[in-house]
């Protein structure tokens, strides 16, 4: 490469993609960041350069200018220029956003290019031959209702991307395909949208821009096999990253309760551990009880050992009692933990009989709301409909009748001329 003493760099991120023939290692030089350093860099603001060598097929030109600033523009080196209105569409694409310009070229001029526009200074230069995205694999025991955070970074080949502006360009997303697998319950299932990666310092980010990306996977659907599909999406290009199937694991605890009708006793909620994968002795929770007055307890287990826990509710009055919990531990290879336990509700009935409604008779009283919903929704559509056909009837008599009117007025004014034509007839022969 030619000396840099040329280089303007303020504001521009090159990313050359190889034609198919080609192959990166042969072809395309080291990637190379270029930082000012008062010597080579230190030009004037307006005089954005930049230098296209000749052997480059495609090359695709990323500049970030102030937001709402207008497309910049591009000067060859032979000084002919390029519009975001005005560029050969078979060699060019062109996106612009509010805060970017991402433009395509295909077989470039070689040389000296310069840009014009708001561009933003303090920006650097990279050669790229390769936009790939690396994650944390998925541990190898993954739990229904656990949250996991994994961490991901942009690389070009070996080089990690780490411009903070570029964050605006990309998109990490990343989504669960059953593999409709038969031996697992999520044969058949819908893709699940997990969410997207993000480097904004929120949530389960640590820093911002620091290109390292973070994203919260929610594991609250079925256990079964998924595949794990990463995509990078920029305007122009999406690639994806495809890890191996992992197994997601049925929720290691379940919650069974013994209520009582003695205002003495304690209901006695027992939580059910399944050690295939957890360490049992490493548990604790933490859950609220929402009574049926909708008054609401919290509640934690932090001590005791083996698959069972057991938690005294005290009576307080009859109807349905929801309990909901969230869990920490560790798994049998010492990862640790945290989870969601599944919502888990019981109705205490009360001595002499219920005297609020069981989850029996909440069905059944939504099933009779929903019909009778239904009759009167049915009962206001009949009414409207018959509204609207008296309605057209009246507008119907009443131009049945506006039309005889006009028939009978019609009717007067031409016996009135004719009678005036009788009798002027009649004068003229007398």
């Amino acid at each position: 490469m030619e000396k840099l003493s040329w280089l303007k760099i303020w504001a521009l991120v090159v990313i050359i993609f190889l034609p198919a023939d080609l192959t990166a290692q042969d072809q395309m030089p080291d990637v190379k960041y270029y930082e000012q350093d008062d010597i080579t860099n230190q030009i004037p603001y307006f005089d954005n350069r930049f230098h296209i060598d000749a052997q480059l097929d495609e090359i695709t030109l990323l500049f970030y200018r102030k937001n709402g600033s207008p497309p910049i523009i591009l000067v060859r080196p032979d000084g002919s220029k390029l519009k975001v209105n005005n560029f050969p569409k078979d060699k060019v694409e062109w996106y612009d956003d509010r805060t970017f310009d991402l433009i395509t070229i295909k077989q470039p001029m070689p040389g000296p290019w310069q840009a014009i526009g708001d561009i933003l200074p303090n920006s650097k230069i990279m050669l790229v031959s390769e936009v790939t995205l690396k994650v944390d694999p998925i541990p190898e025991i993954a739990l229904s209702g656990e949250t996991l955070k994994i961490k991901g970074q942009i690389f070009n080949r070996e080089q990690v991307v780490d411009d903070p502006l570029f964050d605006d360009v990309v998109k990490l997303d990343v989504d669960f395909f059953s593999t409709n697998n038969t031996s697992y319950d999520n044969f058949g299932a819908q893709p699940i949208q997990i969410g997207s990666f993000r480097d904004d310092g929120y949530d389960l980010d640590e820093y911002a821009k620091d290109g390292i990306f973070t994203a919260e996977f929610n594991l609250d659907f079925s256990p079964g096999e998924w595949l794990p599909i990463y995509k990078v999406i920029m305007p122009m290009a999406t690639r994806e990253l495809r890890q191996k199937p992992i197994i997601l694991q049925a929720n290691p605890v379940t919650i069974t309760v013994e209520t009582t009708t003695d205002p003495l006793e304690f209901h006695i909620v027992t939580l059910n551990l399944d050690d295939t994968f957890i360490d049992p002795d490493s548990m604790v929770f933490q859950g609220k009880i929402t009574f049926p007055d909708k008054q609401t307890e919290p509640f934690a287990i932090m001590q005791g050992s083996g698959i069972t826990r057991v938690k005294q509710v005290g009576y307080t009055e009859p109807g349905i009692h929801r309990i909901s919990l969230n869990a920490f531990g560790e798994t049998i290879n010492g990862r640790e933990f945290r989870l969601v336990v599944p919502d888990f509700s019981f109705n205490v009935d009360r001595l002499n009989g219920p005297l609020v409604p069981t989850l029996e008779d909440d069905a059944i009283s939504q099933a009779e709301q929903a019909a009778e919903a239904l009759a009167a929704k049915i009962a206001e559509d009949k009414a409207q409909l018959e509204m609207e056909i008296a309605q057209a009837k009246a507008e119907q008599e009443a131009a049945q009748q506006q039309t005889l009117i006009i028939i009978g007025i019609s009717n007067l004014v031409i016996m009135l001329i004719a009678a005036g034509v009788f009798v002027f007839i009649r004068k003229k022969k007398q």
